[in-house]
């Protein structure tokens, strides 16, 4: 169903830049829940910049990022980061997890301008590191069981 059920836990999933972060307050108002942003929620909670612990404890990082999101309470809504869908497709077992789609183009440009992401491959160049990231990426995101964003909208406005 393009529809969460009661109590369904949301997620907003999908590349870096997707959106997801802008979107979500209007998903919040849509469903009438409020919306957490995870990755602004685990630098909260462990006082970390989130680009300096993705780049020295990469692992570190994605053991807290799951165990944020397994903590939540069900029916929560939150917008998790762009690794989120192929690191951990298992935590989103039983979730409603919608993607945010964006082609390579438009997260290309938007990454290439955007210095405040952590770098995720430093021995590659940006643009090589940014092809590599966004295609392997894509295999994985289709492995996982999610709800296109327009499916959801329609089935919102319907």
């Amino acid at each position: 169903s393009p529809f969460p059920v009661s109590g369904q836990t949301v997620v907003l999933a999908g590349h870096r830049s997707a959106g997801k972060s802008r979107l979500l307050p209007m998903v919040a108002r849509m469903l009438a829940r409020p919306g957490l942003d995870l990755d602004a929620h685990l630098e909260r909670l462990h006082g970390r910049p989130l680009r300096r612990w993705v780049a020295e404890a990469p692992q570190a990082f994605r053991t807290a990022e799951r165990q944020a999101l397994l903590d939540l309470p069900a029916g929560a809504l939150v917008a998790v980061g762009g690794g989120f869908l192929s690191h951990h497709p298992d935590a989103l077992a039983g979730r409603f997890t919608l993607v945010v789609p964006v082609c390579f183009d438009t997260y290309r440009e938007r990454l290439l301008t955007d210095r405040t992401r952590p770098r995720l491959r430093a021995d590659v160049s940006l643009e090589e590191e940014l092809s590599a990231v966004f295609h392997e990426r894509e295999v994985l995101h289709a492995r996982v069981p999610t709800v296109a964003l327009e499916d959801f909208l329609r089935g919102c406005l319907a």
